[in-house]
């Protein structure tokens, strides 16, 4: 956790810099460009039926006194229409050590394990950056305080503050959760959504984007917030460091409230 701050000032200074060896900055995507993973606004006109897509990945592994191997991974596709705005989002982490026992026998035990699928429809209104969304997700984590979570969340959302550098987008409204803990315990219920996007354009190679998403139900309430800031390699490359965090208010007593993950990832966006 301590190391995210190195991994931000670190691309924030790589920001200042060409992204090609001649310097021509002017080979850099330009602000408002939809297919560009950095850019923040929209242009005026969409294409119909245009893609674009991220896909991230990160490893590292270790050896020596302490053998060990972690992988995350992630896919972001999303899909314009003149009137839809549609996402779909796969993600993965997992981590394994290798230990000792008390007779000197090593073998590997996994110490993490959890993948999540998203999708979202969004259709746009008549007012600039207004929509209305319907959002369908999934969690399995072997190791979390609930080791599957399902929800979904019908609503409205909208862009409060757009700027040639900066926008902000919010989402609310109603939904549905249901959670199974280690145990076999199930529960479900009614829940109120609410989430927030905000992106800035740092540089014409850096942008920053926090998500912050809550969902809060009669017996707990389930958090998530990312900080991210990438920087681009060259037309499609880009290097990502970010810092994420998952909260539920309501967990068993063996369990941590909190669970945290920096990441240092390439990106590649198509």
């Amino acid at each position: 956790m301590k190391s995210f701050p190195l991994y931000a000032l670190a691309l924030l200074g790589l920001a200042h810099f060409p992204a090609h060896a001649d310097g021509a900055a002017d080979d850099l995507p330009q602000i408002g460009n939809i297919h560009s993973a950095l850019t923040v606004a929209r242009p005026e006109t969409i294409p119909d039926g245009s893609w674009f897509t991220s896909a991230e990945l990160g490893a590292i592994n270790t050896s020596g006194n302490t053998t060990g191997t972690s992988i995350s991974g992630k896919i972001d596709a999303r899909h314009e229409t003149a009137d839809w705005s549609n996402e779909y989002i796969v993600s993965g982490f997992f981590k394994e050590d290798e230990i000792t026992d008390d007779d000197g026998e090593r073998y590997r035990t996994r110490s993490a394990q959890r993948w999540a699928a998203s999708a979202k429809a969004a259709y746009k209104l008549m007012k600039e950056g207004s929509r209305a969304f319907v959002l369908g997700s999934h969690v399995n984590d072997r190791f979390g305080a609930y080791t599957r979570y399902t929800s979904f969340a019908v609503g409205h959302g909208s862009q409060l503050y757009n700027s040639d550098d900066k926008a902000l987008d919010v989402e609310i409204g109603p939904g549905y959760f249901s959670g199974e803990r280690e145990s076999g315990e199930r529960e479900n219920g009614m829940t109120v959504r609410g989430a927030a996007r905000f992106r800035w354009q740092v540089s014409p190679s850096a942008a920053f984007v926090q998500t912050v998403s809550v969902e809060r139900g009669t017996s707990n309430v389930h958090s998530i917030a990312e900080s991210a800031l990438s920087t681009k390699i060259n037309d499609t490359m880009q290097m990502k460091a970010a810092f994420s965090a998952r909260n539920d208010s309501n967990v068993p007593e063996d369990k941590k409230n909190l669970d945290t993950q920096t990441s240092l990832t390439l990106v590649y966006s198509f």
